[in-house]
């Protein structure tokens, strides 16, 4: 990142590890202030709601927490996600599904829920996708 994000609040799903916790510190060496939605404590204090994000309606209502705790929101940047590899016939309908819940639905609800704020403040969403996207691989 490299603006100024002077004190702009950013919501970060999936920002305790992986491209997530990147995002967050990313956010943060530029002035902004990272929240976070995730199943696990992001690191340095970062505020947050713990939450599976598989639960889409749980997800809104987080979000909408998170959103008035800031006092707003600047941008959301939908970083979880999960995949399971592996044939298609070899994964069990169970994890399939919680796959499309979380990386697909999960990404519609938040910004869903984020969109009252975001409208105010003229602010951005980031969404991420895997490069498994435009690549097949079993």
């Amino acid at each position: 990142m490299s603006r100024d994000l002077n004190g702009s609040a950013v919501l970060v799903t999936g920002g305790s590890s992986g491209l997530g916790a990147a995002v967050v510190a990313a956010v943060t060496k530029a002035g902004g202030r990272p929240y976070v939605l995730d199943r696990q404590e992001p690191a340095d204090g970062v505020p947050w709601v713990r939450c599976d994000l598989a639960d889409t309606r749980t997800a809104e209502a987080a979000t909408r927490h998170l959103a008035e705790q800031a006092g707003g929101l600047d941008a959301v940047v939908t970083a979880a996600g999960m995949d399971v590899p592996g044939r298609l016939a070899d994964v069990p309908g169970e994890t399939w599904d919680r796959i499309i819940a979380v990386d697909l639905l999960a990404t519609a609800a938040v910004i869903r829920a984020a969109l009252p704020w975001l409208e105010r403040s003229h602010g951005t969403v980031v969404t991420v996708a895997s490069t498994l996207g435009v690549k097949a691989v079993s």
